[in-house]
């Protein structure tokens, strides 16, 4: 059936881009996405859901971010020869082919200081500073050939998160509500948390929309018992009194749209206020943990000083995938006296024993928490957890008990629905400092993760000033040899 569409209305339509009426690619079989059904008022809901291109293995994403890139060489990538050449000289033969970082020069091999050992029935390697994450060995699936571009934290970082080097591009959470739309109504399809007292590096670019319209950007929740500030209106204003408020307000604003349809920023803060009265309700008993059980409380470390923070972040990732929220942006914050000077992330390029201790410490009991949790509730075949980095760090050492910046070769693990449990994809060399079967990059694994939801990437596209914009830029290739 042709339905007809007035000129005000396309051009409303295309305030959210053409994409709004030919959305995320073509169907197998031909044709584009349709457009989300109209409302009696003509209004079209940008972030009402969508079909995927073909059945997805999961439902929701939870993006584990360890900010400052951990050292993988002393958490999952055992190497012996490293221990063995230890204090010597990098051989020539594993510099070859690189650019090594300008920070520290390359510095004598350095090997780590844990005691490993096997797990499971796949026998990975995990180190004495992931007791509790080794338990589930058999639930992960290991990529340990990952490589990235840039060795500064900012650059990767965006790249880890749009895939770009320079801000503009939406961010892989802002693909994913692109394309298919919210599952709950009444809360963010897209939120980020992190824990930590400050807003991770570089703030919000690394959660933004780009250029696709404002209102598929990600959602910060702030640490503490209030996550979203002003949530809950004045005293004095009665809810009757603001649905009138945001009534007239969208009113207002509908009339300037319609006169300046670029303007997608309006429409998103329309869409904002109307969302946030709703959460006023939905939001905070998502997060609200008193209604957990002791028990759970005390796996996910709530009831420890140093786990508390990440416990609390995670264990509301796990409420927000049972609410519907599609995509979870979880970033690990720094942790005061973690490494030198009064606050410190992952980044050890001193003190890496004292830095690492604290920040595992932190972290693998509240992720083995979250991954039983979601197994015993039905819901780990249905949500893909990835545990991922900007890069990893080198096996030379620098400033004599820390390491440098390594893009060349590092590990990154998934685990979820969809995927080959307890299988390691991909190798770096003899001494862990770079990728010499099956590299996969940031763009690899963002094409894996599109995916899994049920979106080809090459297929997911966005018009802008003619040119046909997909997540992968003009790059990546899903990881088949990864899924199930």
């Amino acid at each position: 059936m042709l339905i007809k569409t007035s000129r005000r209305d396309w051009l409303r339509g295309a305030a959210y881009g053409l994409g709004g009426y030919a959305v995320s690619g073509m169907m197998p079989g031909g044709g584009w996405f349709g457009a989300p059904a109209a409302n009696a008022a003509g209004f079209v809901d940008p972030l009402a859901p969508k079909a995927p291109h073909f059945e997805p293995k999961v439902k929701s994403v939870i993006w584990l971010h360890m900010d400052g890139a951990p050292s993988t060489l002393d958490l999952f990538d055992y190497k012996p020869e490293l221990v063995r050449l230890a204090g010597q000289e990098v051989p020539e033969s594993f510099l070859k082919g690189i650019k090594t970082s300008t920070q520290g020069g390359v510095g004598k091999l350095f090997a780590t200081n844990r005691t490993w050992k096997q797990y499971g029935q796949s026998g990975a390697w995990f180190s004495d500073w992931v007791p509790n994450i080794a338990q589930h060995a058999d639930k992960l699936t290991f990529i340990k050939s990952s490589v990235t571009v840039g060795a500064t934290h900012d650059i990767s970082i965006l790249k880890l998160n749009t895939g770009d080097l320079s801000p503009g591009r939406p961010s892989l959470g802002a693909w994913v509500t692109y394309a298919l739309g919210s599952a709950n109504p009444d809360l963010p399809p897209y939120v980020v948390l992190y824990s930590g007292k400050r807003e991770p590096r570089a703030g919000s670019v690394n959660w933004s929309s780009g250029f696709l319209p404002a209102v598929y950007q990600g959602t910060a929740f702030r640490p503490g018992a209030q996550p979203i500030l002003h949530q809950a209106p004045p005293d004095l204003i009665g809810l009757q009194q603001q649905r009138e408020s945001l009534d007239l307000l969208k009113q207002l604003n509908d009339l300037r749209g319609a006169a300046h349809p670029e303007d997608t920023e309006l429409e998103a803060r329309t869409r904002s206020y109307d969302l946030a009265y709703r959460m006023e309700a939905t939001a905070p008993e998502a997060v609200d943990l008193s209604k957990e059980t002791e028990a759970t409380k005390a796996a996910y470390g709530l009831n420890e000083d140093a786990t508390k923070d990440y416990g609390t972040v995670l264990l509301r990732a796990r409420r927000l995938v049972e609410r519907g929220v599609r995509f979870i942006q979880v970033v690990s914050g720094p942790i005061e006296g973690s490494g030198v000077g009064d606050d410190s992330n992952w980044d050890a390029h001193r003190q890496l024993e004292k830095n690492h201790s604290m920040h595992v410490k932190a972290v693998d009991k509240p992720i083995g928490a979250l991954l039983a949790d979601l197994e015993a509730r039905g819901l780990l075949d249905q949500t893909l957890v990835i545990w991922t980095s900007e890069f990893g760090r080198t096996s030379y050492g620098q400033s004599g008990d820390g390491r440098d910046h390594n893009p060349w070769g590092y590990t990154q693990w998934l685990a979820g629905g969809g995927l080959k449990h307890g299988l390691t994809y991909g190798q770096t060399d003899e001494i862990g400092l770079k990728t010499v079967e099956n590299p996969v990059d940031t763009y690899d694994v963002h094409a894996t993760v599109l995916q899994l939801l049920g979106l080809d990437h090459l297929k997911t596209i966005y018009l802008r000033a003619g040119r046909a914009e997909r997540p992968t830029v003009v790059y990546g290739k899903v990881v088949k040899d990864i899924l199930a």
